[in-house]
């Protein structure tokens, strides 16, 4: 593909063309995507790891790297037609956005800190397990319940389980207190 310089306005507006090979830096300040290609062929690898010293972390100099080539590909028209190479350019586009990659991790790491602290939400697998053994335990508990006769069955619900005395289960069964006694007593030694 032949190339021609472009003389006038490199972007918006249709200038004129000499046959001339364009560099790689005037095809980039012209707008060329397959040479911005080229740019980032040439030079990814060394901005990624120029990223990855600045950063720490693979993950974010990814982010870096990639920013960096937005932000050129933005910044293109400021690209002067001589120089050398446009690596540097590119590390410090590179440098300037792990700055601000840095800058703005800092501040959210500030903003979550400033954030109220939740309480520990508790482990439901504790609570679960509880519940199975419960449920295993007190379905063998109904079976020897079950063994019992009703008013040892009412008797036992109402002084074990509610945890009343022998006072109160009587009032609530509308019997005398000696035969709480004696049908808990009963319900003890046929249940066990």
């Amino acid at each position: 593909m032949t190339h021609r310089k472009y003389l006038g306005n490199p972007v918006g507006s249709v200038g004129q063309y000499v046959g001339v090979e364009m560099s790689l830096r005037a095809r980039i300040l012209a707008g060329d995507p397959d040479a911005f290609g080229q740019l980032f062929d040439d030079h990814a690898r060394v901005v990624y790891n120029h990223a990855f010293r600045l950063v720490g972390n693979w993950s974010v100099a990814e982010d870096v790297m990639a920013l960096t080539f937005l932000e050129a590909w933005r910044l293109r028209t400021t690209v002067e037609l001589t120089g050398g190479s446009l690596l540097a350019w590119l590390l410090g586009i590179a440098t300037n956005v792990s700055r601000n990659t840095r800058r703005a991790a800092r501040r959210h790491s500030a903003a979550l800190a400033r954030m109220p602290l939740r309480d520990a939400v508790p482990d439901f697998a504790d609570d679960l397990v509880g519940r199975i053994d419960d449920v295993a335990r007190i379905a063998k508990v109904r079976e020897a319940l079950a063994r019992l006769r009703k008013p040892e069955q009412d008797v036992f619900a109402l002084c074990v389980w509610a945890g009343m005395d022998y006072a109160a289960a009587a009032q609530a069964l509308g019997v005398p207190v000696g035969t709480v006694r004696s049908r808990l007593s009963r319900a003890r030694s046929d249940a066990g």
